[in-house]
């Protein structure tokens, strides 16, 4: 049978799951008990073959480190350094006789000749070569005592290690060598009695090897000088520079074995036990037996009841797993499922039990699949109208199917009339749903208190609820005894309710009540998009209007055509431009558009192609032309650009005709900057520069009143150029908002003089006027100044040379009014709006010889607004006049 769950949701997982979350631990436990355990009793059998084998090679040491003492004595002995035969014949006698480990004495000559031996034997070997032997080789490269590999001795015939002494005089001359060997018998006697007390131990090993890899000492004698790979592996000769003491590796007959050394300290030789792993670890391979078994018993445990688990329980679960699933769908199941479930039934367990459940909600499901059915009819009837009207009559009527009601309606509150009234109804009189109204100030009835609660209420019988008592002739003249007000939730509908009635007492089950607060909340969202629906088309047709009324506000022309070319949409000002109204523009050609703008431009026939064509390439592009528009020449930049859908879909073009004439005009006036500034810094340069040289010049003698007249004039200069430097400055910091005005109380005419004095007055008239008992004004005195004499400076410059000039000064409001006037030859009025434009001059004769930056007005301008006042020029018949106000006290300036 298929699992009708996913892996994470299988029962018999889970508890597979859970019984491996307790075994797992457990046997981790184990694992972990026996690896520590055995790691115990490992080290310790290793720690305790590594103490034999230290002990034996302490014992060893100490055996050949009493013979190199003896050999070395022997070296001190006058005979034995003479090589004197009698005198160490009794000396090599003695030796023999008290070390029964020794079974020879000899000594050796400068070339390796034996001098002689003790004892002398039956095969004297007195008069031969030795040079050759390993050991007398290492005593010509030292002067300690030293052990040689074991050999067979041609003396004795026996298997010996030498110990060995050299001789040398005080001048360093080699004398040879005195010897005694050890016979290496004696050594494995020893091992053969450690062995004995281990020879319980099965396998058990103990073997001392020389630094050539022989056997110098084990328990069986016939294996003396025998290299070490009858005992040990091949290899292990060369692991003994490795740090580690203890190894398990192959043994030369098969197995494994546990292999401990022991280094003899100053020789050379090296202690070796070993036994098989088997014998070593033998407590240890016990205790993973006891751990694999009982490890093995709770699996087995385990899975026996996961098996029994999944045969009683799993199993069944798992077949009514579709059974539950085709119920749940409303669908039928076989005759094969039905007597499995009714077999099963009969169980007096859970399963059981939840077999008798499932049957039972098999009868609920039918129920509900009923309900359902007539909740998606409400839903669509919800969602298939934005109607009000409409969709509440069809919840009703549905509402009415399923609950097999007669009397119910939907009361809402009429903003106009300020009461509840009954919106829509089933099987209520005419006469009750055109009189019923509820006042929202009414606390005992049932729809205020629904909706108070925010939760159904119901009264189960009109006759005998207190609460109802007033409302009584109500019920009994439309024919109800029970109803159940259920308020509907919603945020932008009035507050909402809905009534059922019955005819007859009645109390409401939860069920019943739940299923009518579904169909409230149905009604509710139909109440709700109704509601939102007419908002959102009230506000997409002011967000359609605003988007128009932006659009059409544009300065520049924007046009947008459909693939064919054709306008779909033209703002005003393309109309303005193209001299065409909008219901001219609609449906025009966009080429037909761009030619009668090109009509009225002045530009090459080059120019005007490109333009024409950009619109036709299609694509971003971009083109300048010009057009006349009047007297005044407009600069327009032609921008092209593709409208595509959601889906990057191209559905049409467009065409923005910016108005650049104001960039063109800041490049003029960038331009002008450039010349007005270098001009008018090189004019009071040019004359700084020559009388400066003047006065230099060495071959010319000036009289004092020519120093002097050329030094004002280079003094003079230079107060003009720093004037057109703080007027550039002055202007810069007006631009940039950070002219900061320092307000004290003025003294207005002592200011007016000061601002008369650095005017420089020549044979011109100036007169002054102040209004008596002035106010305290509050001004930046230095600032102010500078504004008066800037206006006097133009006043004198652009007057001629017998200008008058007068200052009035008068009270207007809540500002101190200036009126600087002159006789001179006036403003023409149509450039009196254009005055204070920085680097602004009037373009006449007058204007060119009187020079200047054109900069005086328009720090003027700067200065008061930044007081927050206004400047003008104000008309008159003669002369030019301008006007300023300076607010008495300080509000924000306007920039």
């Amino acid at each position: 049978m298929r699992r009708w769950f996913h892996s994470h949701q299988d029962l018999g997982i889970q508890l597979l799951a859970l019984y491996l979350l307790l075994i797992v631990p457990f046997l981790l436990t184990l694992l972990i008990f026996d690896g520590l355990v055995g790691q115990r009793i490992r080290e310790d059998v290793q720690t305790s073959d590594l103490s034999l084998a230290q002990a034996i090679a302490q014992e060893t040491e100490l055996s050949i480190g009493n013979a190199l003492d003896m050999v070395a004595g022997l070296a001190k002995h006058p005979g034995v350094i003479a090589g004197d035969p009698s005198k160490m014949e009794p000396l090599f006698e003695v030796i023999l006789s008290t070390r029964p480990d020794v079974n020879l004495v000899y000594r050796l000559d400068a070339k390796g000749t034996m001098l002689y031996h003790y004892p002398t034997g039956p095969g004297s070997t007195v008069g031969e070569d030795f040079s050759f032997r390993d050991y007398f080789q290492l005593a010509l490269q030292t002067t300690k005592p030293l052990v040689s590999q074991g050999r067979i001795s041609p003396t004795t015939n026996q298997a010996v290690a030498t110990a060995v002494m050299p001789l040398w005089d005080p001048g360093g001359k080699f004398l040879g060598l005195v010897g005694a060997n050890i016979k290496l018998e004696s050594l494995s006697r020893t091992l053969a009695a450690i062995f004995s007390e281990h020879e319980s131990e099965q396998g058990f090993q103990v073997v001392i090897l020389d630094s050539a890899g022989q056997i110098i000492a084990y328990p069986n004698s016939s294996l003396l000088l025998h290299k070490y790979g009858d005992l040990l592996p091949n290899n292990y000769f060369d692991r003994l520079h490795e740090e580690e003491q203890a190894r398990i590796l192959p043994a030369p007959g098969g197995g494994e074995r546990l292999y401990t050394r022991a280094q003899i300290p100053g020789i050379q030789w090296v202690v070796v036990v070993s036994r098989p792993t088997s014998a070593a670890f033998a407590t240890q391979i016990i205790l993973r037996r006891i751990v694999l078994t009982a490890a093995g018993t709770f699996i087995l445990i385990g899975l026996f009841f996961w098996l029994t688990l999944t045969l009683q329980v799993i199993q069944p679960i798992e077949r009514l797993a579709p059974i539950s699933e085709s119920i749940g769908l409303n669908q039928s199941i076989s005759q094969e499922e039905q007597n499995y479930l009714i077999k099963q039934a009969r169980r007096g367990d859970q399963i059981g039990h939840l077999i008798r459940s499932i049957l039972h909600m098999r009868n609920s499901i039918a129920e509900r699949m009923k309900e359902q059915a007539t909740l998606l009819d409400t839903s669509t009837a919800v969602i298939s109208s934005l109607e009000l009207e409409t969709v509440l009559n069809r919840i009703l009527e549905q509402m009415g199917r399923l609950l097999s009601i007669h009397m119910y309606a939907i009361i809402a509150l009429d903003d106009q009339e300020g009461a509840f009234r009954i919106r829509a109804s089933r099987g209520l009189s005419k006469q009750f749903t055109e009189r019923l109204a509820i006042m929202p100030t009414e606390p005992d009835s049932v729809t205020m208190r629904a909706l108070h609660a925010g939760q159904p209420i119901q009264v189960s019988d009109t006759e005998t609820d207190p609460s109802y008592s007033i409302r009584r002739p109500r019920a009994r003249a439309e024919g109800y005894r029970a109803l159940l007000a259920v308020p509907l939730h919603t945020n932008h509908a009035p507050p909402t309710a809905l009534l059922v009635f019955h005819p007859t007492p009645h109390v409401f089950t939860e069920n019943e009540i739940q299923l009518l607060v579904n169909f409230a909340n149905h009604a509710a969202m139909a109440i709700e998009n109704a509601i939102l629906f007419e908002r959102s088309d009230m506000q997409l047709q002011e967000q359609t209007r605003r988007l128009e009324s932006l659009v059409q506000s544009l300065h520049d022309g924007l046009i947008l055509s459909n693939l064919d070319g054709k306008t779909v949409y033209a703002n005003r000002r393309l109309g303005v431009m193209a001299h065409l109204s909008a219901h001219e523009l609609a449906g025009l050609s966009v080429n037909k558009i761009l030619g009668r703008i090109l009509s009225q431009s002045n530009d090459s026939e080059k120019v005007k192609k490109a333009a024409q064509k950009i619109y036709e390439k299609g694509g971003d592009r971009t083109a300048e032309i010009s057009i006349s528009d009047g007297e005044r020449r407009i600069y327009l930049r032609l921008e092209t650009f593709d409208v595509t859908d959601s889906h990057g879909d191209l559905i049409g073009r467009g065409l923005l005709l910016h108005d650049i004439t104001s960039d063109r005009e800041l490049d003029r006036m960038r331009a002008s900057l450039i010349s007005t500034v270098s001009h008018e810094l090189r004019t009071p340069l040019a004359s700084i520069k020559g009388y400066a040289t003047t006065l230099l010049a060495e071959d010319v003698q000036w009289d004092r009143d020519s120093q002097t007249e050329f030094l004002n004039i280079i003094s003079n200069e230079s107060d003009h150029l720093s004037d057109l430097v703080n007027n550039i400055l002055d202007l810069s910091r007006i631009d940039a908002g950070v002219l900061r005005l320092e307000r004290v109380q003025c003294n207005i005419e002592e200011t007016i003089q000061r601002a008369a004095k650095q005017a420089r007055f020549n044979r011109n008239r100036f007169e002054v006027h102040l209004e008596p008992e002035l106010p305290p004004l509050y001004a930046d005195p230095i600032r102010l100044e500078s504004v008066l004499r800037n206006l006097v400076e133009n006043a004198l410059k652009y007057g001629g040379e017998n200008v008058c000039v007068r200052i009035d000064v008068q009270q207007q409001r809540k500002s101190i009014l200036f009126h600087v006037s002159d006789d001179g030859p006036g403003i023409p009025t149509d450039e009196s709006s254009r005055v204070f434009e920085s680097f602004y001059r009037l373009d006449d004769s007058l204007t060119r010889l009187a020079g200047g930056a054109g900069l005086g007005l328009a720090i003027c301008q700067g200065l008061v607004r930044a007081h927050g006042g206004k400047i003008w020029v104000e008309p008159q018949e003669q002369g030019a006049c301008i006007a300023f106000t300076i607010p008495l006290r300080a509000r924000k300036a306007r920039r």
